[in-house]
């Protein structure tokens, strides 16, 4: 304990780690355990200061059992953290372990389970949403964000002409092929679409998911000050990715190059391997949530900058998508079977 303890207070606080002089503020404390339990858990430490000085517990038999006492009072669901006492020179120091926890989210229950759930965001503790309350609430039950029906649409909401494009001719994609794809499912009697599939291929996915789109920009010089050229893709994400590749095309060079009695056309920018990193920032995994691409970005953040290509001989290309959230969901895996049975991976 005393080299975990010593290894710790080397690092500032962060997302999975908070230091507290002592308990004489319980609710800043019991948030803090909220949010670790509703987020990647984490390790606070009682006895140190927010500067990192170690003044320790003074009594610490009791302020354990005082800990104790405070989560199971104050916390809903029921929490049970891994709780410790250790020594670090002269002082004791109490640190409690909150794991990731399944039965999520964990709320104050002084505030009820809509306005005490707590998440970690860097250093800080922030007050869950209704979005992201409705997210780790699918968490805990297992239901994957992009399997979850449409009630309201039907069929007739999605375009079928364009994945049979995709899929090609081999494959019919009839109603049996669109449910083992997933892009379909049984509620209340008849086949509606998942979110999943208004993703990839609603018509009006923009109606559904307002931030599904795309916009692709360059930018004088390198300082990302001033856009000279730009254009917005509302495609369906397959097209997309195409359409992204027509922008690079428009501002790189051709040449060309003559072997075997036969014209090939050499572009300055690396086609094959830009072409790979589009897809990855479409689709960040292959077996990754379509829609992380689409949450709604936070109002106080700038839209993300992803390079495309900084060799100084050719333009300087940068594609501008929303912000996507950087936490992890639950994986299905229809989507990263669509993408290779159309042929975008290998």
């Amino acid at each position: 304990m005393t080299t975990t303890l010593a290894a710790l207070l080397e690092h500032a606080e962060g997302k999975t780690l908070e230091f507290k002089r002592d308990l004489s503020s319980p609710k800043p404390l019991l948030k803090t355990l909220v949010a670790f339990a509703n987020s990647a858990g984490g390790r606070l430490i009682v006895g140190v200061t927010d500067t990192r000085q170690v003044v320790g517990v003074v009594d610490p038999l009791a302020e354990e059992e005082r800990i104790c006492n405070l989560i199971a009072d104050h916390i809903a669901p029921r929490l049970i953290p891994n709780v410790e006492l250790g020594t670090l020179g002269e002082h004791t120091l109490l640190t409690i372990e909150v794991f990731p926890s399944s039965a999520r989210p964990h709320y104050l229950k002084s505030q009820g389970s809509e306005q005490g759930v707590y998440v970690r965001l860097g250093s800080t503790n922030r007050q869950a949403g209704p979005d992201l309350l409705a997210e780790l609430r699918r968490l805990a039950a297992g239901t994957i964000f992009d399997e979850i029906p449409m009630p309201d649409l039907s069929v007739h909401d999605l375009d079928i002409p364009a994945a049979q494009r995709w899929f090609g001719r081999e494959r019919a994609l009839d109603e049996k092929s669109l449910t083992t794809l997933k892009l379909l499912r049984r509620e209340q009697g008849r086949l509606v679409p998942t979110q999943g599939a208004m993703l990839l291929l609603g018509r009006e996915r923009e109606q559904h998911f307002p931030d599904a789109w795309v916009q692709c920009a360059r930018f004088r010089g390198t300082d990302k000050v001033e856009i000279f050229d730009q254009t917005e893709i509302h495609a369906h994400l397959p097209d997309a990715v195409d359409a992204i590749e027509l922008f690079l095309k428009k501002h790189a060079f051709k040449s060309a190059e003559f072997s075997d009695m036969r014209r090939k056309d050499v572009w300055s920018i690396p086609l094959t391997m830009l072409r790979e990193a589009i897809i990855k920032r479409l689709f960040p995994a292959r077996n990754t949530c379509s829609h992380r691409l689409f949450r709604r970005p936070h109002r106080h953040r700038k839209p993300w900058l992803a390079p495309a290509w900084n060799d100084r001989r050719v333009p300087r290309i940068t594609l501008v998508f929303q912000q996507i959230s950087s936490k992890k969901l639950p994986v299905p895996k229809f989507g990263a079977i669509i993408l290779n049975e159309a042929l975008f991976f290998e």
